[in-house]
């Protein structure tokens, strides 16, 4: 119990204080100061009272200083923060933008990268082919070789007319001449 009672007087005196620079002791110190200033009856005690009371005001004016000049630090703390606080949504926004710019770059990395896939395996199917100039020449030899080969056709089937009309003749004269045999 004395331990809480001990944390309790404590509160009450930061609760009082304030920012604990103990300017609530000084001033009623002060208070009590002039009063027996006031009532001092000899010149001596009164000077000392005097002096003491002027220690202690210069000690409350030193305190208000301070915690003016503590203020003024917050107020451009505060200032500062907030333009510190401004340059980081600007840095937010501005990786936000790159992102995207980033993520547009992205999807036109993998079209163009899907292009590629598309054109290298047409590549390799035309590959397969042989080329329009290689091409031609074979058709020119093919034509060439089909005109021999007509001619050749026209050749054996000439040949072959003709063997017909010879062999047809040969049978005519077959028949001819067994007719003849026969009528002997």
């Amino acid at each position: 119990m004395g331990a809480v009672t001990d944390d309790e007087v404590i509160r009450k005196r930061l609760l009082i204080d304030g920012d604990g620079a103990g300017d609530d002791r000084r001033i009623n110190l002060l208070v009590k100061s002039f009063i027996k200033w006031c009532n001092s009856g000899s010149q001596e005690e009164g000077y000392t009272q005097y002096q003491r009371m002027l220690s202690t005001l210069s000690q409350c004016e030193f305190s208000m200083g301070k915690t003016l000049l503590v203020y003024d630090m917050n107020l451009r703390e505060m200032e500062n923060y907030e333009k510190i606080y401004k340059e980081i949504e600007c840095s937010i926004a501005g990786a936000h933008e790159k992102i995207a710019e980033c993520k547009k770059q992205i999807l036109q990395a993998k079209r163009i990268r899907k292009n590629r896939q598309e054109y290298d395996a047409l590549a390799k199917v035309i590959q397969h082919h042989p080329d329009r100039h290689e091409t031609l020449k074979e058709l020119e030899a093919l034509g060439k070789e089909l005109e021999h080969l007509s001619h050749i056709k026209e050749s054996v089937e000439d040949k072959l007319e003709l063997r017909r009309k010879q062999f047809h003749v040969l049978l005519s004269t077959i028949h001819e001449l067994q007719q003849t045999l026969e009528s002997k």
